[in-house]
């Protein structure tokens, strides 16, 4: 069986954006919903040292605060996204880094640091910039920009070894380098044994079966749909994220997070082949309930319906489950409208 935390950046941003649920309060509720843990969405408001104040753990004691609120509630840390995005007030760039992105591993070397105080051993990373920043350029300047971003975070990979923390690569349609092929070669030429994809199956389902926002060459999609692509991944994934997907965007950037058994992914080949061949090295399901405008009642059903998918696939390739059984019955809850809003 998994461990299942949750991203609290369902409780920080999107419709909750102004009215962040605060962090001892979020957990108080996962608890009582029984997560075995969370993924730390470090910005905006929870525990953070990007924007320190007498919330977000800039000293040692507010650290201990924290890590005392996830002992109080028997919680454990799965992961965490840091802040590393562009937005005004804070210039981030990556893969059109004028400055070789010493910027940016300059704010990585800090929020790593403060993550392996915190005790969390996943660090999530994208590649910041919209994919259009493709559109109009030469070959040879994506080319120069994969190799800038390989270069990076294989600097990154090595700096978070020594840390012992893993780096998981949040693949999603909205961010640049968003075909397959590009995917694969990137993980593959960092070649580090602590860099990987994070398979969200979501992202999974717009960026390989959608071929959504694609850029910097032909447009891609994966034959065998989410699962095809899970095996081209093979041995290359280290985190893994689940919600379903209908192929939509959400603000046409990032992928909409459905609800369970709404959409369009079979979870039950994917898990079995994920829990067999991924290479994903702990027992975490972190669930993405990225911008839902009723975070509570969507979170129950969303922890329902996974523990459903851990009862029947959570083991070491558990039994497959029939059509029309708990699997897919679990999955009730109609989808609500989206809040405008974007991850920052």
């Amino acid at each position: 069986m998994k461990r299942v935390s949750i991203g609290t950046w369902a409780y920080t941003i999107g419709p909750y954006q102004n009215n962040p649920v605060p962090f001892e309060e979020t957990c108080r509720k996962l608890s009582e919903l029984r997560f075995d843990g969370l993924e730390l969405g470090a910005f905006n408001f929870h525990p953070t040292l990007a924007h320190p104040n007498a919330v977000n753990s800039p000293t040692k004691e507010d650290q201990a605060r924290a890590k005392e609120i996830m002992k109080k509630y028997k919680l454990e840390f799965s992961g965490i996204a840091a802040d590393l995005w562009n937005y005004p007030g804070h210039e981030m760039h990556l893969v059109d880094a004028k400055d070789g992105g010493a910027a940016y591993i300059a704010e990585f070397k800090k929020l790593v640091k403060w993550t392996d105080e915190m005790g969390i051993k996943v660090f999530r990373v994208d590649t910041v910039q919209d994919p259009k920043i493709f559109n109009g350029v030469s070959p040879s300047d994506v080319d120069a920009a994969r190799k800038q971003t390989v270069k990076v975070w294989k600097e990154c990979a090595k700096i978070a070894k020594g840390y012992g923390i893993v780096l998981s690569w949040e693949f999603e349609p909205g961010f640049a380098f968003n075909r397959p092929s590009d995917i694969i070669r990137i993980i593959e030429e960092i070649n580090e044994p602590n860099f990987g994809a994070m398979f969200d199956t979501c992202h999974a389902y717009t960026v390989g079966v959608v071929g959504a926002k694609q850029t910097g060459g032909p447009q891609e999609t994966v034959p065998g749909g989410v699962l095809g692509f899970a095996k081209k991944l093979r041995g290359r994934i280290n985190h893994i994220q689940l919600i379903d997907s209908d192929g939509s965007l959400h603000d046409d950037h990032t992928s909409t997070h459905n609800p369970f058994f709404t959409g369009k992914v079979d979870f039950g080949p994917v898990l079995l082949e994920l829990n067999e061949h991924s290479g994903v090295k702990h027992d975490w399901w972190t669930i993405d309930l990225c911008f839902w405008p009723d975070a509570w009642p969507g979170t129950e059903q969303a922890k329902k319906s996974v523990d459903v998918l851990n009862a029947a696939y959570g083991g070491n390739g558990g039994p497959a489950v029939k059509k029309g059984s708990a699997v897919k019955k679990a999955g009730k809850a109609k989808p609500k409208a989206k809040a405008k809003a974007g991850r920052r």
